[in-house]
Formats: C-alpha cells, sequence, structure tokens
C-alpha cells in the first residue's frame, strides 16, 4: 500500500512538473480547442403532434417513453437545452395553469391525462437528469390553431372572453392592442415561472399574424380606443407588442431574477430597403409584417437571449444564411445570440440546398467563426432523432463530441459558487468512487446548483478549459459519481467543480489522483 501511494505521488509531480515547464505553443503549432460554452438547443413541437406525443390521446406511459426516448437521443447527440412548447393554442402541457389542457395531449381539449401527471414537471425533471436546460416554449397570441371552434372546451379563454379575439387566416387571435389581453398573458406565463423548475422562458415568432393577401387585422375599434397617441396603425402595433415583451421581461425577473427571457423571431427583422439599418435581404421580415420589434428588445434589454430563424442556405439569393448571421451579430447589444437552425428543410422538395449534408454543417462553422454567436437550436427535435441527412451523426461525432456548458449571462448573475470541499476518491469495483461536499454559500447566498467533473491521464495538458476534459456534467445536487470508464493500471486525475443555476462555475478543488490496479 505504501508503494501505491509513493508511485501515485510520484506520477503526479512529474505531471504538475511538466505543466509548469510545458513551453507556449507557437501560432503555427495552436491546436484548436473546441467551445467548453455554447448554447446546443433543440425545440421540440407539440403542436398537432409534430413531435411529442407522437400521436394526442396516447397513454401516459406511451408519452413519457417517447419523451424519454427523444431526451436520451438529444443527450447522445450532445444537446445541452431544450425548448418544449407548453403551450401551443391557449392551452396547457402542464397542470398548474388556468388554461384547459391541450387537445394535443389527451385527444380532448379541458382533458386531463389519466392516470394523472404533470408533463412540464416530468420534461423538467428528466432533462436536468440529462444535464440539460429546459425552456418553456409559449405561443403568446395564438388562440386556436385551426377553426374548429366547436371542439374548444366551454372554459377555453375564447369563449369566456369572446370579445378578446379577431378572426385571421381561420383562426382566433388574441388581439394585442387590448391591455387586459396583455396582462392575462403575463398572467399564464407567471403560472410556470412561479411553480416550475425551468430555466427559461422562451416566445416564438408568432405576434401578430404573417400577412395573408386579401385579409386584413381587424383591431380598428382597439385603434379608436388606445392608439390615441399614433397616427399610423403600425406604429401602434408595434407598441402593443413592446409593451408584452417589457412587461413580461420585468416581471419574469422579479419573480426570479435569474430566470432567463428569450424569443425566436422570423430570421429577417428588416430589409434595407425598407429601413437602413435593415439587413441586404429581400423577404418577409418581422417588424413590417408581424409588427415585432426584435431588435428594440435587445437594445433595451428585455430579453436575455434571441434566436432568429434563419431558415436559408448560405448564399440565397433572397437571404443568404451568412448575411443574416452578420447582420444579427452586429445587433446583439451584449445579449446572447442562439441561431436557429433549419434541419426540418431536408424534408422539404422545394429546399435541395438542405439535401446536401454539409449545409447545416458549413452553417455551423460560420456560427462558431464568431464570437458574437453563443449557439444555435435545431427544428426540430424528430428531425434530429431521424438523424436526418446525418446530421445527429456529425454533432455527435465532430461539433458536439465533448460536453459544453451553457453560455453565461453576467447581467444576471456574475458571481459563481465556492469551490465543492472534501473531494475524495476510492476504487471502487470496476470504477473509481468520486464523493464530496457541497461548498458553503457564496457572496450571493447560492451554494450549488450542480457539478463539473473534469479527469486527466499522465500526458494530457491540464487545462479546464477545453472540454474533452469534462468527465461528467449534472445538473443536481448529489455529491456522489461512480467513473466506471477506467482501464487496469492507468493512472487518472480529477478534478470538480460547482455551477450555480446560471452555470458561472466555481474555482476547482484539490486534485485527486487514483491508479488502477493491473488486475
Amino acid at each position: 500500500m505504501q508503494l501505491y501511494k509513493y508511485y501515485s505521488i510520484l506520477i503526479f509531480c512529474l505531471f504538475v512538473f511538466s505543466e509548469i515547464n510545458a513551453q507556449p505553443l507557437t501560432s503555427d503549432e495552436t491546436v484548436k480547442i473546441e467551445p467548453k460554452r455554447e448554447f446546443r438547443g433543440v425545440w421540440i413541437a407539440t403542436v398537432v403532434n409534430l413531435d411529442w406525443p407522437s400521436e394526442a390521446g396516447e397513454p401516459v406511459y406511451k408519452q413519457k417513453k417517447e419523451l424519454i426516448d427523444q431526451l436520451n437521443s438529444h443527450q447522445q447527440t450532445g444537446i445541452n437545452a431544450v425548448m418544449l412548447q407548453v403551450r401551443p393554442a391557449a392551452d396547457a402541457f402542464y397542470a398548474k395553469s388556468r388554461e384547459p389542457w391541450s387537445k394535443y395531449l389527451t385527444g380532448k381539449q379541458g382533458q386531463a391525462p389519466s392516470p394523472a401527471y404533470d408533463p412540464l414537471e416530468f420534461a423538467v425533471e428528466e432533462a436536468h437528469k440529462r444535464g440539460m436546460e429546459l425552456h418553456a416554449w409559449f405561443n403568446p397570441y395564438r388562440a386556436t390553431f385551426d377553426n374548429k371552434f366547436s371542439t374548444l372546451s366551454a372554459d377555453h379563454i375564447t369563449r369566456t372572453k369572446p370579445e378578446w379575439f379577431f378572426t385571421y387566416g381561420g383562426i382566433k387571435l388574441f388581439n394585442p392592442g387590448l391591455p387586459e389581453v396583455r396582462e392575462y398573458i403575463v398572467q399564464v406565463i407567471l403560472d410556470v415561472v412561479k411553480n416550475y423548475d425551468v430555466d427559461g422562458i422562451h416566445m416564438d415568432d408568432y405576434f401578430y399574424p404573417y400577412q395573408i393577401r386579401g385579409q386584413s387585422i381587424d383591431d380598428a375599434d382597439a385603434y379608436a380606443k388606445y392608439g390615441g397617441d399614433y397616427d399610423d396603425i403600425r406604429d401602434w402595433r408595434r407598441h402593443n407588442v413592446d409593451l408584452l415583451i417589457h412587461m413580461l421581461a420585468d416581471s419574469i425577473h422579479a419573480y426570479k431574477p435569474r430566470m432567463k427571457f428569450g424569443v425566436s423571431p422570423f430570421g429577417i427583422w428588416a430589409n434595407k430597403s425598407q429601413n437602413p439599418e435593415g439587413s441586404e435581404t429581400r423577404g418577409g421580415s418581422s417588424y413590417y409584417e408581424n409588427y415585432a420589434d426584435t431588435r428594440k428588445w435587445i437594445k433595451e434589454g428585455w430579453v436575455d437571449y434571441i434566436s432568429p430563424q434563419i431558415y436559408w442556405q448560405i448564399g440565397y439569393r433572397l437571404a443568404a444564411f451568412e448575411k443574416l448571421l452578420d447582420w444579427w451579430s452586429n445587433n446583439t447589444y451584449n445579449r446572447h445570440l442562439y441561431i436557429g437552425q433549419a434541419a426540418y428543410r431536408y424534408y422539404e422538395s422545394r429546399s435541395p440546398a438542405f439535401k446536401n449534408p454539409s449545409e447545416i454543417p458549413d452553417q455551423i462553422r460560420l456560427i462558431r467563426e464568431n464570437p458574437r454567436v453563443q449557439g444555435s437550436i435545431f427544428f426540430r427535435s424528430q428531425t434530429l432523432v431521424n438523424n436526418a441527412n446525418h446530421l445527429a451523426d456529425s454533432l455527435k461525432t465532430d461539433f458536439y463530441r465533448y460536453p459544453a456548458l451553457p453560455p453565461q449571462m453576467l447581467w444576471l448573475d456574475s458571481v459563481p459558487p465556492m469551490p465543492p470541499i472534501n473531494f475524495n476518491a476510492k476504487i471502487q469495483g470496476k470504477g473509481v468512487l468520486l464523493n464530496w461536499q457541497a461548498p458553503v454559500m457564496a457572496a450571493d447566498s447560492e451554494t450549488a446548483y450542480g457539478y463539473v467533473i473534469y479527469r486527466f491521464e499522465v500526458h494530457d495538458e491540464f487545462n479546464l478549459a477545453d472540454p474533452k476534459n469534462i468527465l461528467h456534467i449534472q445538473y443536481d445536487n448529489g455529491t456522489i459519481y461512480h467513473d466506471t470508464n477506467v482501464r487496469p493500471g492507468k493512472t487518472y486525475f480529477y478534478v470538480i467543480t460547482a455551477i450555480d443555476r446560471l452555470k458561472n462555475e466555481s474555482d476547482r478543488s484539490a486534485t485527486l489522483t487514483v491508479t488502477i490496479p493491473k488486475s
């Protein structure tokens, strides 16, 4: 036993000595390190059962299994955040709601799942087990997805407050110009903020409806009543959406200061032909079509991240991916930018560019080359699960082959936790059992939300910035980890750090050295 200790200490000393005396690489020798922090998201759509559940009204056990299977697949791919659609049409995929259960969950609006369970609570728990954030995805203004109004439950908001809605494109939409509508939507979202352990609130691109030829928005009465300060109804509409976003930002952060709030708008804010500050594109725009001044929301600091849906290919003549990437990155105002990527377009016959297996990977390379972009979100879940165009393979074996923490949001929380204490290791069975104790409170009264364990071998560079050295990331306060991926005769060096809710990382612990017996 004494020989074992001496051998371990000798190897560790040589290891540290080699680190101290290592010469820096020249510029020609520099090896590019993969990002340790990157947002790697995927949208899980529930409307019309696009991603989950596969069929409305299917048994609860099947719903749970399907979601777990998807989360397992995304974990293996390297995804670290899921955007789960919890309110597709003024309905709910969660129990603690003032709106009726979604028909896409149970087959009939207002009917609770049986046996009873809370899908959002279940999803949050399962995502966190797999080291993924879960953001609750809301559609703010859509009240129905079709014109089958007779199937709406008696307590659906379109029945109890019909004066709040107009019909456009055959569906019912909340009138954003009504103050009571904005207050209602804020309270709906706060139900989730207050009652669920979600990591973020996420809104999609449906604000005022996308324009349909020959149709008009029926909001003249609301404009006459509330639009007195505006000569142009279009400016008033933009103001209405601004009010909702600002109210949400203030309310969300008032209840949970560390809750992330993000929006995923249409990929074009405005074309340069419409606005000198717009992008070099020729297409529809959120500013003029949806009356959503998304750029203003970032500039004012109302949103913590924005994920524009840049669903076009590199070099596209009307809206080139690379031009929009650059435009958005120049308009982030120190907030996070996650690019919405159109993995689903592989299945579209009218999108031959996305049949090219290099299209999405080349987009990721452009994203990583831009220091003002922090990651991407893929639409949508089943596309990745099905490995369309081998994208999941590319992520798993190349771009996401090492784990990554989500990027920090220092404007929400800049105080890192203290390091874990009493870090220990011992050989147990065919692995190494690591255990530790939670850190003392940091200056902001937080301890640890989770932990990151790093492992090195004798000839590895001792670099915590390189994600290839991350052995395990966990989003819970457990204090034991069993490393079973070890080989006889090998010596391993372990360190551990703590992370808080916003993924700020502590200083590292002392290093532990373990040599696995040869037999």
